[in-house]
C-alpha cells in the first residue's frame, strides 16, 4: 500500500498527522476514530460554505484547509488500520473523473450541461451495478429541504414529473388548502404531515425554477437574522418600560431592508 503522495506539501500534511497520531504524539489526536469525528467534518462543510456566503477569500482559504484537514485525518486513521491511504483516496478520485468525462478524456461527445449529466449517470449505474433504486446512494443523514429535492430529481427521470414550475404551483395552492383544514380538524398529526407536503411542494417549485432550496432557505434565514439584530440594536436606545409599537417595528425592518440593498446585500423578499 502507497502511503505517500507525489507532492510535498500533501507529503508533509501527512507527515504532521501520522506525528500526531504516534504512541508520543497528541492524546487527543491518537483517540479519534472515523466515528468520533464525524460530527466536526459536518460542521467544516457548512463553515466552508459561509466562508462562501460571506464573499471571503481569506476565509474561504482557511475553511478549505480545514475541510481538507479532516480528508487527511480519515485517510491516516483507515493507513493505520490497513484499509487505504490519501494516495490511494487521491488515484481513485482522479480515474473517477477520468472515467466519468468520457467526452472530455475518451471518444464520447457533449455539447451541453445536459449531456454531460446522462454521462455521469450512466458511469455510475456502471460503477455500482448492486444499486437498484433510484435513491440507492443519497445519504439519508442530509438536510431534509436537500434529500427532498435530490428525491424529485431521481424521480423526474423516470417521468415522474411537472412539464413546468405551473404545476408544482398549483401544488402548493392544493397543499396549503390542506394545513388549513387540518388545522380546522385540531390533529396535530395530520397538521405535521399536510405542513410536510406543503414544504415538499415548495422544495418541487424551486426545484424547477434550478434554485438549490437548501441555499435559498439558508439565505433567507440569514436576512432574517441580519434585519432582527439590527431592530434589536435600534431599540437599545429606547428607554427602560417603553416597548415599540407593531408600526415602529416594520418601519425598522424596512429601514434595515433599505440599508442592506446600499451595502449591496440582496434585499429580502418579504
Amino acid at each position: 500500500m502507497n502511503a505517500s503522495s507525489s507532492d510535498p506539501v500533501i507529503d508533509r500534511l501527512n507527515a504532521i498527522l501520522a506525528r500526531l497520531r504516534a504512541p508520543d504524539g497528541c492524546p487527543w489526536d491518537r483517540e479519534q476514530t472515523h466515528q468520533t469525528i464525524k460530527g466536526q467534518l459536518l460542521e467544516e462543510c457548512y463553515e466552508v460554505l459561509e466562508a462562501i456566503d460571506r464573499n471571503s477569500t481569506q476565509d474561504l482559504k482557511e475553511e478549505l484547509g480545514d475541510l481538507l484537514l479532516h480528508v487527511l485525518f480519515h485517510s491516516q486513521i483507515a493507513r493505520e488500520q490497513g484499509n487505504f491511504s490519501f494516495t490511494e483516496v487521491a488515484e481513485g478520485l482522479s480515474e473517477k473523473l477520468i472515467r466519468r468525462h468520457p467526452h472530455v478524456f475518451g471518444e464520447a461527445s457533449a455539447k451541453n450541461a445536459e449531456e454531460v449529466t446522462v454521462h455521469w449517470e450512466r458511469s455510475k449505474r456502471e460503477e455500482k451495478p448492486e444499486r437498484k433504486s433510484l435513491f440507492d446512494g443519497i445519504p439519508r443523514e442530509l438536510p431534509a429541504l436537500l434529500r427532498a429535492q435530490k428525491y424529485q430529481s431521481k424521480a423526474a427521470k423516470l417521468g415522474l414529473d411537472w412539464k413546468s414550475w405551473d404545476g408544482p404551483k398549483a401544488k402548493i395552492a392544493e397543499e396549503l388548502v390542506e394545513v388549513k383544514e387540518a388545522v380546522a380538524q385540531g390533529d396535530p398529526k395530520r397538521i405535521e404531515e399536510e405542513m410536510g407536503d406543503l414544504l415538499f411542494a415548495v422544495v418541487n417549485l424551486a426545484r424547477h425554477l434550478r434554485i438549490n432550496a437548501e441555499c435559498a432557505l439558508s439565505g433567507a434565514a440569514a436576512r432574517f437574522r441580519s434585519r432582527v439584530q439590527f431592530i434589536e440594536e435600534e431599540l437599545r436606545t429606547r428607554p427602560p418600560g417603553n416597548p415599540p409599537e407593531l408600526a415602529e417595528l416594520e418601519l425598522l425592518w424596512e429601514r434595515s431592508k433599505a440599508l442592506a440593498q446600499e451595502r449591496g446585500t440582496p434585499p429580502d423578499v418579504s
